[in-house]
């Protein structure tokens, strides 16, 4: 026998998600492709997403139920389109190189400072 509880919790996150289904993609990051002077630039996404849920019950009085989900849509270029070629212009971003750098020289300054104190002489030995 099926608790109304179940159905309950279900229906909300099954119209969420499908909401999410349906407006996920390139259109969500870029909007239409556009035709100007002879060119056609379609948008190119990627679109990723995770959905999790759960519930619990213990007696007659303690039910429970949650849910969550995520949506990340990234831009990753455009396919531009004309009569002679068609070719995929990447979006580019030096920014997790630049992270990645400070990264390497901040643990490098602080590597080489452990290791100055950890030579110098000390008083009494």
């Amino acid at each position: 026998m099926e608790t109304p509880y179940a159905t309950e919790t279900l229906m909300p996150f099954e119209e969420v998600f499908r909401s999410i289904i349906e407006h996920a993609g390139a259109k969500t990051v870029y909007g239409e492709p556009i035709s100007a002077k002879g060119k056609t630039i379609v948008p190119v996404a990627k679109v990723r997403y995770g959905f999790g849920g759960g519930s619990g019950r213990k007696d007659k009085e303690n039910h429970g139920g949650g849910g969550g989900g995520g949506l990340v849509a990234n831009p990753l270029g455009v396919v531009e389109v004309t009569e002679s070629d068609t070719r995929f212009i990447p979006i580019t971003s030096n920014w997790p190189l630049v992270g990645a750098i400070a990264l390497g020289v901040a643990f490098g300054l602080l590597l080489v400072r452990g290791y100055r104190q950890d030579s110098r002489p000390t008083l009494g030995n």
